[in-house]
Order: C-alpha cells, then structure tokens, then sequence
C-alpha cells in the first residue's frame, strides 16, 4: 500500500531499476534477428513487469506500451511493485527497437525511468516534435521556433566550430526530408536512423563519444518523457511539443490531464523532479553494448544513471545460461 510518508529513495532503487532493465533485454536474446517484432516486444514487456513486481515501490506506469485496451501489460495507469513502499511514477519502453531487435540492427535498447509520484509528463501516445543537445550550453540555445538551417548555425557558433563539423540525428521518416534538406545545406552530416530516438537524444549527452551533435525531428511523445529523463541524469536540452493528427488524438490528452495542447515542453517540464534511468543494451550501438551469447553465459551491459547526483554508471552482468 502507498504510503506518503515513505519517501523516494533514488539510492536504494537503483539497482533494483538496473535488473529490471536487465531482465527485459536477456529475455529478448533468443529473438535477435528472428524477424519477430511481436515476440521480442512481448518477451521484454513479460520480463520487466515481472522484476517490476519484486520492488517494494507503489509504482504506476505513466509511459507505457498504450492505453489499457491496447496492451494487457505494462499499460499506461498499470500498478506495478508490491505495494509496500513510496508512490513512483515509472517511465518505460521495454524494447526500444523491435524492429532493430528482429532485424539485427544497432542501438535497440531495454528502457526504464523512476521518479516520485507526480513527476512527470504523462504523455500520450502522439506524435512529437523534439529537439535536443548535450550539456554545457546556455540555457534555451535552442528553440523549436528556429528552423532547422538556423539551429545548426547557432550551436556551431556555440561550439565555436563550422558548420560542418556538427553532426545531427535525424529519423529516416519521409515526413523529415525537408528538414534532412536544410541540415545538409548548411553543410553539416546527418546520421539517420531507422528506429530508437530515445537513444538518438543520448547521443547528444555523450557527443565526445557517439560523435552526434544534436537530435531533431518528430517521433513518439512517450519516447521524449524518456529521453528527457535520461537527459535529466546525464545533463543536457530537450524541447518538445506534441503534435496531433485529430480529434481523437487530442482527446486522449485532455483525458490525460494536458490542457495547454501547443506547450512546448522543456526537460524539466516533462521530469519536474529527480528520476533515475536505466537502459540495457539490446543489440550492439554507440551507447551500449549489446546481448553476447557466450557458450556457459549471458552477458549484458547496462547504463543507470541518477540525476540527483549526476552519477552514470556502466554495469556488467554475466548470467549462466540455463
């Protein structure tokens, strides 16, 4: 049962969140590059909700996969946890990347967010418009107002470099080709992707390494609640605003407590307090090392992260086959 007085404890549950994120993706192995979307989505979403309900947390799952009739597990407004500990609100993708899971493919991840009660967006499954970089810029660099031929300009004259040293992270969509068109004009590359934008908006967080720059363009607004969390722990900018193709789409909203529908949402908008993140290599990316199938062993790698201290760690699990 919730009890109030019982407070987030980011410390003590972040182990507990890097098993869950862990449990997901070893259970999605045996499907790699299967051809099964559905399998490994449904493989991932059994397993996380499994080692959810060990956790002594109150939790509720306000980034899910769907609306309650659409998903029988890990839906939104789904209760997960024993009961026996604080009020959390639980962000999650259980397989950020089925495709790139059934297809082999780079960057598919196991994702999942915790924070109090309350804190944060509870965004419907629509359509949104992002944009995001990494840390160590002036506040609101950037703007979704700006085009995107003037966004690169701007943070290259922040980094202090050309054009054409920035690189941006753009999804493979046909509704992005203009914005593909202005990015290459000003000279800068574009790494496209064909899935897992969450990962996309942490690559700005560690530009050093993946080589990204700056994420844009329009995906799923669940997936932005996400990777604002991860860019509450690793630091960094995201702006984002949800876009609605109808009526329906907006209702779903309001229904979800959004009455402002053109808001555009800073990072802290969307994760008002401190959260932590996990994520668990899935395939082999930039960020992560993915699922290795060893003759006696499993071995997975994970990134968890808590924002109250800034703190990322990079863990290693080896499991024995059973």
């Amino acid at each position: 049962m919730n009890n109030p007085k019982i407070e987030f404890d980011d410390r003590m549950l972040s182990l507990g969140l890097a098993r869950v994120s862990e449990a997901a993706a070893i259970a999605s192995v045996s499907l790699i590059g299967r051809g099964d979307e559905k399998a490994a989505d449904e493989a991932a979403v059994n397993a996380m909700r499994e080692q959810l309900n060990l956790l002594d947390i109150s939790g509720t799952v306000v980034i899910g996969e769907g609306e309650r009739d659409e998903a029988p597990m890990l839906y939104i407004g789904e209760e997960v946890g024993t009961g026996n500990g604080p009020g959390v609100d639980i962000a999650l993708d259980p397989l950020e990347g089925t495709t790139l899971t059934a297809k082999d493919m780079p960057n598919a991840l196991t994702v999942i967010a915790m924070g109090p009660k309350g804190s944060m967006l509870h965004a419907p499954d629509v359509y949104m418009d992002k944009l995001a970089v990494g840390p160590g810029f002036e506040p609101d660099l950037l703007s979704l107002d700006m085009s995107p031929y003037e966004r690169v300009q701007v943070l290259a004259e922040a980094k202090n470099c050309d054009p054409n040293d920035i690189t941006v992270c753009i999804l493979e969509r046909p509704r992005h080709q203009e914005m593909i068109e202005q990015v290459r004009s000003t000279g800068a590359a574009i790494r496209l992707i064909s899935d897992g934008d969450v990962a996309g908006v942490m690559h700005c967080a560690e530009s050093e390494i993946t080589g990204i720059d700056m994420y844009m363009g329009v995906g799923g607004a669940p997936e932005g609640v996400l990777a604002a969390a991860a860019l509450k722990c690793m630091g960094g900018q995201i702006h984002g605003k949800l876009i609605f193709r109808n009526d329906d789409e907006k209702f779903r909203a309001e229904k979800a407590g959004i009455n402002n529908l053109s808001q555009i949402y800073s990072r802290d908008d969307m994760v008002t307090q401190d959260v932590i993140f996990a994520a668990t290599g899935v395939t082999s990316g930039s960020l992560l090392e993915g699922i290795k199938r060893e003759i006696t062993h499993i071995t997975a790698e994970t990134i968890l992260m808590r924002s109250k201290t800034g703190s990322v760690r990079r863990m290693i699990y080896r499991v024995p086959k059973k």
